[in-house]
C-alpha cells in the first residue's frame, strides 16, 4: 500500500532530525508549507466540515512535545503518546475526531528516539514489567507505510525492554513485521467488524478478509495477539451481521489465534462533533446515530442505552462462547 499526499505542513525543526530529512527527500515533489506548530494551522482549522476528506490528504510533520503517560486498566497499564496522531482513514465513528475535530489528519512526530528513551526509562523504573499502549492516538500499521517506524520500535524495545508494547490496527500491511526478533514482547491486536460495516462506515481501511489473514500471519510469526470487535455498531440487522462475523472468524482464524488470543469488545460511542462533520462531509453515508437506541453521555457524547447494551452484550457473549470459544477480556 502506498499513501499519496497533496502537501506537507511542517515545523522547521523537523528537518534537524534524520526521519524529517528522509521524509523531505521522499516527498520533495510536494509543496512544503512551514508552520509554527503542528497543533495550530489556521488555514486548516478554518476549513468547513465538508472539506474533511480534503484535509485527510495533507501530511503534517512536527516534534512531539507532550509525553504524559495515562494510566489504563484494559490490555495495557499505560497509554503512551508516540510517533503519530490522527489517521488517514475516515471511519465515521472515529474517536480521534472528538479530540482533533476536523484536524484529525495524519500527524507524524520525528523525535522517535526521544520517545523511545522515555519509554525504556519508564519501563526500567517500574516495580514490575508493564504493558504500554503506543497506538491509542493513531494506527501504527498505516503510519509505518510512511515512516518505517514500527520495525525500529519493535527491535529497540524487544532488545532493551522488560514489559510489552501493544497497538491495535484496522490495516493488513504486516509483512515488514513478520521476521523481526520481537521476543514475544509486542502484543498485536486486530480490529474487526462485519464486512458491510467496514465497507459502509470504515472508509479507507483494509477489508475483513485481509485483516483476518494478517492476524493469522502475526500469530504464526509468534506475536501475542488479540482481536477487537470494535466498535460494535447497532445498525438494522446487527444481529445477522455480527452473527455472520463471528461465524467467519470461527471458520477462518487459525487454530493458533483461537487457542492463544483474546477478545476485546467495545460498543460505539458517538458525538455531536462527529455527527456535524459526517452530515456535511458524507451526506450519503449510512446514519450510525440512532436516537431510538442512544442516550446522552455528557459533553456532547452519546452511547447506547443500558437495556440496548445489555442485549448486545448478551448476544455477543452467547455467539462467541458457542462458535468461537475465545476468552473475552472485557466489554466496554
Amino acid at each position: 500500500m502506498e499513501l499519496h499526499f497533496d502537501a506537507v505542513y511542517y515545523e522547521p525543526q523537523v528537518l534537524d532530525y534524520l526521519l524529517g530529512k528522509q521524509l523531505h527527500e521522499t516527498y520533495q515533489a510536494l509543496p512544503w508549507i512551514e508552520v509554527e506548530s503542528h497543533n495550530r494551522i489556521p488555514e486548516l482549522s478554518a476549513a468547513g466540515n465538508r472539506d474533511f476528506p480534503k484535509l485527510k490528504q495533507h501530511l503534517i510533520l512536527g516534534i512531539r512535545k507532550t509525553h504524559k503517560y495515562v494510566e489504563n486498566h484494559k490490555v495495557s497499564d499505560w497509554l503512551v503518546p508516540y510517533t503519530s496522531s490522527g489517521c488517514r482513514a475516515m471511519c465515521l465513528y472515529c474517536y480521534l475526531v472528538c479530540n482533533y475535530n476536523k484536524c484529525s489528519y495524519l500527524r507524524l512526530f520525528v523525535n522517535r528516539e526521544q520517545m523511545m528513551n522515555r519509554l525504556l526509562k519508564a519501563d526500567a523504573a517500574a516495580p514490575a514489567p508493564q504493558t504500554f499502549e503506543i497506538g491509542s492516538n493513531s494506527d501504527l500499521i498505516l503510519e509505518n507505510v510512511v515512516t518505517g517506524n514500527l520495525p525500529w520500535t519493535i527491535e529497540c524495545f524487544s532488545q532493551e525492554g522488560r514489559g510489552h508494547l501493544t497497538f491495535p490496527t484496522k490495516f493488513d500491511m504486516v509483512q515488514p513485521l513478520l521476521n523481526l526478533d520481537h521476543r514475544g514482547k509486542i502484543i498485536f491486536r486486530m480490529s474487526v467488524n462485519p464486512s458491510e460495516i467496514i465497507q459502509r462506515v470504515e472508509y479507507g481501511t483494509s477489508p475483513l478478509d485481509t485483516r483476518i489473514r494478517a492476524i493469522n500471519d502475526m500469530a504464526e510469526a509468534g506475536y501475542p495477539i488479540g482481536l477487537l470487535i470494535a466498535p460494535v455498531i447497532l445498525l438494522p440487522n446487527w444481529k445477522r451481521m455480527y452473527g455472520e462475523l463471528i461465524e467467519k472468524l470461527a471458520d477462518e482464524l487459525s487454530s493458533k489465534v483461537k487457542r492463544d488470543g483474546f477478545i476485546e469488545i467495545i460498543l460505539m460511542t458517538y458525538s455531536f462533533v462527529q455527527n456535524a462533520i459526517n452530515t456535511e462531509a458524507f451526506p450519503n453515508a449510512v446514519p450510525i446515530f440512532d436516537h431510538s437506541l442512544m442516550t446522552g453521555r455528557g459533553r456532547g457524547k452519546y452511547c447506547y442505552r443500558s437495556e440496548v447494551r445489555e442485549e448486545a452484550e448478551a448476544f455477543l457473549n452467547d455467539q462467541i462462547n458457542r462458535k468461537l470459544n475465545m476468552p473475552i477480556l472485557y466489554i466496554a
